[in-house]
């Protein structure tokens, strides 16, 4: 499943049904003290949750990019690319579609091992998603998946089923395609 492609359903004021999907938007900020509670503070104020939010520096000196999932409908993403631009430390605010955009998300997943049948179904399933063992003992495992949010979560489902101990999810990152 693509991440727009991730319709949910809601109700408005008026009774009507408008559909909200998974809204992507990368941010070039200035590097300062307190931007990320400036933007993260305009998100709340303004009643938006944050999905995920991840931030790191850029190539260029005094530059760091923010990349913001949200859900919402159209108008929603509209009045927060209106709002983030507003704000002084935003240099360029871009929502990353998934036709146009490679948008990914690593994950870390601590698993039980009960025994060599379950520890031979868990490397199956770690063939099968193309994940990393990052850890193992005679007990537990340690995988490492990296790919859409859709494919993590369908991991994770995958593996309740054999006691999960412990997730760790990076958030969702970004960049554009080459055209």
């Amino acid at each position: 499943m693509l991440l727009a492609d991730a319709w949910l359903p809601r109700e408005n004021i008026s009774g009507v049904i408008e559909m909200e999907r998974r809204h992507v938007i990368a941010m070039l900020v200035e590097d300062q003290p307190g931007v990320l509670t400036r933007i993260a503070g305009m998100f709340a104020r303004r009643g938006f949750n944050i999905e995920t939010i991840t931030v790191g520096k850029t190539t260029k000196k005094g530059e760091s990019k923010m990349v913001i999932t949200v859900i919402g409908d159209d108008d929603m993403l509209e009045q927060v690319e209106k709002q983030v631009n507003k704000l002084i430390d935003t240099i360029k605010v871009t929502e990353m579609p998934d036709e146009r955009s490679v948008i990914k998300e690593l994950c870390l997943i601590k698993v039980n091992i009960a025994n060599q049948k379950v520890k031979d179904e868990i490397l199956k399933y770690t063939d099968i998603y193309k994940t990393k063992i990052v850890d193992i003992t005679t007990k537990e495992a340690t995988m490492e998946i990296i790919g859409d949010p859709g494919k993590v979560d369908s991991f994770i489902d995958l593996m309740k089923q054999f006691g999960i101990k412990e997730v760790s999810r990076t958030g969702v990152t970004a960049i554009s395609r080459s055209r």
